[in-house]
């Protein structure tokens, strides 16, 4: 069995090319080239190796499933896949400290209530069924985005790859939703 001589720089972005017209053995060399690098910033990154891995095997699924985009003039090879490898491991820590803050909250919350003033209950409950209500009038595309980042704790990265739309699409709603769920929140309490 031959060793062959690694990948250069130069010869990533025709492999990336040959991949983008779903040429799998041309992305296996590029795998092979690149995602030793791609695992180390990860790992710098996430500091947990079994996140690590699973978060490199993202970025090489959405750099196969993106690969018809990637374009050389706008960079190399190896730099389109460690910023992409970078974004997703820093996507992984916000979206891990949202929830560890959404739980203690809940924590909190369950644990202010057990003894709760009845008033207070029923003001809750009241604020709860305004929200619904406001929610239910927004455009489908918003309330989604909306109910996926707020109550799942969805990163726009990851509302934008569940809802197979454009990130800039996803700010946009979430964006345009919190404006009309402000105004009509506000005009509610009026």
């Amino acid at each position: 069995m031959s060793v062959s001589a690694p990948i250069s720089v130069h010869e990533l972005a025709p492999l990336m090319a040959a991949a983008s017209h779903g040429d799998e053995q041309a992305y296996a060399q590029l795998y092979d080239a690149t995602s030793r690098n791609v695992f180390g910033i990860v790992l710098h990154v996430l500091r947990d190796h079994s996140q690590a891995e699973e978060v490199t095997q993202e970025v090489y699924v959405e750099a196969w499933r993106l690969a018809k985009r990637f374009d050389s003039t706008q960079g190399s090879v190896s730099a389109w896949l460690n910023t992409m490898a970078h974004r997703r491991a820093v996507d992984r820590v916000r979206s891990a400290e949202r929830r560890t803050q959404r739980e203690h909250r809940h924590f909190e919350f369950q644990s202010d209530n057990v003894a709760a003033d009845p008033a207070e209950l029923v003001v809750a409950t009241d604020e709860g069924r305004r929200v619904r209500r406001a929610l239910a009038q927004l455009p489908e595309g918003q309330r989604t985005a909306v109910e996926l980042a707020y109550f799942q704790g969805k990163t726009q990265r990851e509302v934008a790859e569940h809802l197979q739309v454009p990130l800039g699409t996803v700010k946009t709603r979430i964006r345009d939703a919190m404006q009309r769920l402000r105004k009509q929140l506000g005009e509610a309490a009026s």
